[in-house]
This record gives C-alpha cells, structure tokens and sequence, in this order.
C-alpha cells in the first residue's frame, strides 16, 4: 500500500485561515429510479426529476456521497418529483462521467449533478450540449457555463475547528491528518487543521499522511487503506486522528476505535451512521459540510424555476460547514466550547477575502 506522507507548512496569523482555493465517477449502475413522468407540476417545472452521479465511493460511504444522497432524497420526497442515482464504475474514464451526465440530461433529469471535482471537465461537455438543463458540480468552481452552478465549501473552516477541538483533547501532543488522495481540495482540510492546532496550543505536532496521490489508487474507496494509515499515527502516539477520506475514513474510524483513541469524521455527521454505531463512542465530532443542503437548494432551485448558476459559495457565515455536536462527550470537554466558541466568532468576523475568493 502506498501511503503518502506530507507536511504542510502554513502561517497565519490568529484564526484567519487562508489556503489554496482549488476544488474524487460509461454509464455506471442506477442504484435508485423513482420517476413521476415529466408532466408540468403546480410550480411550472417540467422536468423528469432530479439526476445524481455519485463520486468514487459511491452510495454508501456514510460521508460525502451520503450527504448528496439525502439532499436528494429531501427534495423528490418535498417536491413530489422524480429521480436517478448512479453509482460510479472502477477505473472509468473521463468519458463515462460524461456519458453518464448526457444519458441523464437526455432522459429529462433536471438538474443533473456531479458529486466531487473529477467531474469538472465531464460537467463542462455536458452542459454545452445541453444548455437547457441546470448542472451542477460539488466542490469545483472553474465550469462556467450559463447552467452550471458550482457548489464549494469552505472545508478549511470546520477543518479549523477540528484542529480546535484535536488541541484541546490530546494528552499525547500528538494528532493526525490522515488525507484519501494528495490533491488540492484535501490539501484545504489538512492546512484547516493544522492551523486550528497550532493556534490553540503550542507544542502539539501534527502528523499529515496521504493514502494515495491519484483517486485511482484507491484513496477515497479503500478502508484498509484507512485503517493501515490510522494504525500507524496511532502507533506513532496519536490520540486524535482526523480523517478527510471518503469511504477509507472508515477504516481510520475502526482504528480509532479498537485502540481507543479519538476520532473526527468529515463531510456528515459520523456519529450518526448507521454503519458505523458499533464505532460512535469513538467518533469525537465530524468536520461537517453541508453537501446535502447544496444538492437540495440547486434542486429546489429548478423545480422553482429560479435555477441557481455560478459559484455558490458555503461556509460557516452560511452554515454550510461546521462541527457536529452529536457525541455527549464533545459537549463535556472542559474549556473547548469557549475555544470554539472564540475561533467561530473570529472567522465568521474575519476579511470578506475569506468568503468571497
């Protein structure tokens, strides 16, 4: 297995967190079909329903194509309309994702969604050829197109309070970052947490690793993977590890667990996965984004006849990210909702540039 180690290097003064704004999948499996037909409904929307084409993973991963999933599973129940989701394939082209985003444009889906960045470039083909359908992609902003909306987040700013709440509940001075693949977007979740680290107690060292450096290897779907990486960091005298993995966060969750040592999850609310309650006690808090809310809204958006373009931005002004508070013992830490409390306060107050770039 490889596994990528990297440590960033990140200076920022106080609590404003600044890093790389850059935004892991022809015809993959249809896990879900719920059509209504695509007759005229009371609000004038005439389209098929809502078509989702999930990330590497797929349905499942209990984080991020979950969060897609139940925001699309909200808006067919609220609005009474139809929908498809479709499961990726391994080791597919970008021309699959593009298939895939056309035979859902074609059939009458509106809007059709990518769920993760390695869908830009499939969105930005698809919404050419079908200028009459609203697209939308999660977590990249550089499709521009007239139908396009480009749904990101400030991952960087729970990131932060996850570092927060890893300082204030180590008593080994040593936490971890454990990353599914060396890009960009990941590379946001690491700086976050770091730096929330380092601005809430000296002295901690923050261990960064990398499961793999292209999302073909694996590093967003394989918990083995995660648990391997966990092992490692928890061996090296980890006792908070934090992971932004996709489905491999799973198996740092395991690790976590069977060493009794803190988790955090990301993207949902770990803490409350079904698939994951034997492990619960061990899931500290979750860096959540609220990739369901962003689905939802674009969709509601549609069905209004008001679709959303351009980049619509989340963050904790927004509530659009933030810290889960599900696990009773987060809520019982000594002095660490003051810190967070403090750290909210002093991004949400920060430069506009944090929220606007």
């Amino acid at each position: 297995m490889r596994l990528i180690s990297r440590r960033t290097r990140f200076s920022r003064a106080a609590v404003t967190v600044a890093v790389v704004a850059l935004a892991a999948a022809g015809c993959g499996k249809s896990s879900n079909e719920a059509d209504s037909g695509s007759d005229k409904s009371s609000s004038g929307y005439t389209g098929k329903g809502i078509g989702l084409a999930y990330d590497i993973g797929g349905k499942g991963d209990q984080s991020f194509n979950d969060a897609a999933y139940a925001g699309f599973e909200k808006a067919e129940k609220e609005f009474k309309i139809g929908g498809r989701d479709i499961e990726p394939q391994d080791g597919e082209s970008n021309a699959d994702k593009v298939q895939r985003l056309e035979q859902l444009a074609k059939a009458g889906y509106n809007p059709v969604i990518g769920v993760g960045f390695a869908y830009a470039p499939a969105v930005k083909e698809a919404a050419a050829k079908y200028p009459k359908t609203t697209f939308g992609i999660i977590d990249d902003e550089q499709v521009k197109a007239d139908n396009v909306a480009d749904l990101v987040f400030h991952e960087e700013e729970a990131s932060y309070l996850a570092g927060v709440t890893a300082a204030k509940t180590t008593k080994s001075n040593v936490v971890g970052f454990i990353g599914g693949v060396d890009v960009p977007l990941i590379h946001k979740f690491e700086a976050g947490f770091a730096q929330g680290v380092k601005d809430t107690k000296k002295g901690v060292t923050v261990k960064s690793q990398y499961l793999t450096e292209t999302a073909a290897e694996g590093g967003f779907s394989s918990p083995d993977k995660g648990e391997a990486a966990a092992e490692g960091q928890i061996g090296a005298k980890a006792d908070v590890v934090y992971a932004a993995a996709g489905l491999s966060g799973q198996g740092v969750i395991q690790a976590a667990a069977e060493h009794k040592v803190w988790a955090i999850g990301v993207d949902s609310d770990q803490y409350k996965q079904d698939a994951l309650a034997k492990y619960k006690n061990s899931i500290l808090t979750s860096a959540m984004k609220d990739v369901a809310g962003a689905v939802y809204n674009l969709s509601k958006s549609v069905h209004d006849g008001k679709p959303l373009t351009g980049v619509v931005r989340a963050n904790l002004n927004t509530g659009g990210v933030g810290l889960a508070d599900s696990n009773p013992t987060f809520k019982d830490i000594t002095d660490l909702h003051a810190a967070l409390n403090k750290a909210k306060a002093d991004i949400m107050d920060g430069p506009a540039s944090m929220h606007t770039r």
